[in-house]
C-alpha cells in the first residue's frame, strides 16, 4: 500500500459521521457536515475560525450556490441555508417520504444543477435508491434508480464526465456528462472493489483525470484511472474515511472526512485528516440560483 502523503489533523472536531466536505474558495474555508448530528461546520483555513450550524435533523450533503447560501440535502428534500441569517428555505421534495430511504451523497455539477443520490437505511441492502437532479426551479428529475447506497459524485475537469458509485453494490461508475443539459450517457462499470480494497464512499477528481475514492471499509484512499485501473492506494491514519476534496488557494490541500464508530476509537476516527497533493484538485461548481450574490 502507497503511504506518500502525510495527513495531520485539521483542528479539534470529531464527528460522528463527518462527510461532504466543500471548499468554499470565495471565504478560504472548509465546509462539512456531521450527518446524524444534522450540524454544518466551517472552518477558515487562514484563522482557524469555526462556526457550526445545527439543522435540527439528518444533512446528507451540502453544495456551494451562486447566492452565497449552501444547498442541503436533508432527509427527503433540497432547501437553502444562509450562514449569515441561519435561516433555511425548502426548495424541494426529493423522492418518496419513506422512513426506509434518506438523501445521501450530494454536490453540484457542471450544469448548475445540484446531484443527490438516496440510500437504503433497511439493513437489508434493498436496490430503492435513485440519484436525481435538482434544479433550481424546484424541477427534480430521476437520473439513475437501482441503487443501494448512491455515493462517490464527482466529474472531470473538463465536465465531460460524471463519477458515480454505490457503497454497498460496491461499484463505481463512470458515465458521459453534457453540461448543457444535464443528459447522462454511455454508463460504463470502471471498478468492483471488495471490502479489503475499500468499499467506494465519497469521491473527488483531480487536473489530470484521477478518481479519488474513499475506501471506507480499508482505511485508505483510492485513486483510480479513467479506465478503473488503481493508481495508487493511500494509507490512512483513520479506519474509515468518507470523502475526499480539494481545497486551498491552490487546489493542492487534500481533506478527508472520516467517521467515528463507537468509544473504542483512536483519537482521529470522526476527524478531518489534511494532507499536500502535487496535482490539484478540480475546483467545485456552483449551484445556479436566482438570488443575487450576497457573500
Amino acid at each position: 500500500m502507497t503511504t506518500d502523503l502525510v495527513f495531520t489533523r485539521l483542528g479539534e472536531t470529531s464527528c460522528e459521521l463527518a462527510e461532504s466536505p466543500v471548499w468554499d474558495a470565495v471565504n478560504g474555508a472548509l465546509l462539512w457536515v456531521d450527518i446524524p448530528q444534522g450540524v454544518i461546520h466551517q472552518r477558515h483555513l487562514a484563522t482557524g475560525a469555526q462556526q457550526s450550524w445545527r439543522l435540527g435533523d439528518v444533512i446528507g450533503s451540502i453544495g456551494l450556490a451562486r447566492s452565497g447560501r449552501l444547498v442541503v440535502a436533508r432527509q427527503h428534500e433540497v432547501g437553502f441555508f444562509d450562514r449569515h441569517t441561519g435561516a433555511y428555505e425548502k426548495l424541494a421534495s426529493v423522492g418518496p417520504a419513506d422512513a426506509g430511504l434518506r438523501l445521501n451523497d450530494g454536490k453540484v455539477g457542471p450544469d448548475g444543477a445540484f446531484w443527490v443520490g438516496s440510500m437504503d437505511l433497511s439493513g437489508q441492502s434493498r436496490p430503492v435508491g435513485t440519484l436525481y437532479r435538482v434544479q433550481a426551479d424546484g424541477t427534480v428529475e430521476a437520473k439513475c434508480a437501482g441503487l443501494i447506497t448512491s455515493n462517490g459524485l464527482a466529474w472531470s475537469a473538463d465536465g465531460e464526465t460524471l463519477f458515480h458509485s454505490d457503497s454497498r453494490g460496491c461499484w463505481i461508475d463512470r458515465w458521459n456528462f453534457d453540461a448543457s443539459s444535464g443528459a447522462i450517457s454511455a454508463r460504463t462499470r470502471i471498478a468492483t472493489p471488495g471490502m479489503g480494497d475499500g468499499r467506494p464512499d465519497g469521491g473527488a477528481t483531480d487536473a489530470a483525470g484521477t478518481y479519488w475514492s474513499a475506501g471506507v471499509s480499508a482505511g485508505c484512499l483510492n485513486r483510480y484511472a479513467r479506465d478503473g485501473r488503481v493508481l495508487a492506494r493511500l494509507a490512512l491514519p483513520v479506519a474509515a474515511p468518507t470523502m475526499p476534496c480539494f481545497g486551498g488557494e491552490d487546489l493542492r490541500t487534500l481533506f478527508v472526512t472520516s467517521l467515528r464508530k463507537g468509544p473504542q476509537d483512536g483519537p482521529l476516527e470522526g476527524a478531518i485528516l489534511t494532507a499536500r497533493v502535487e496535482c490539484p484538485g478540480v475546483p467545485v461548481a456552483v449551484f445556479a440560483d436566482y438570488v443575487a450574490s450576497a457573500m
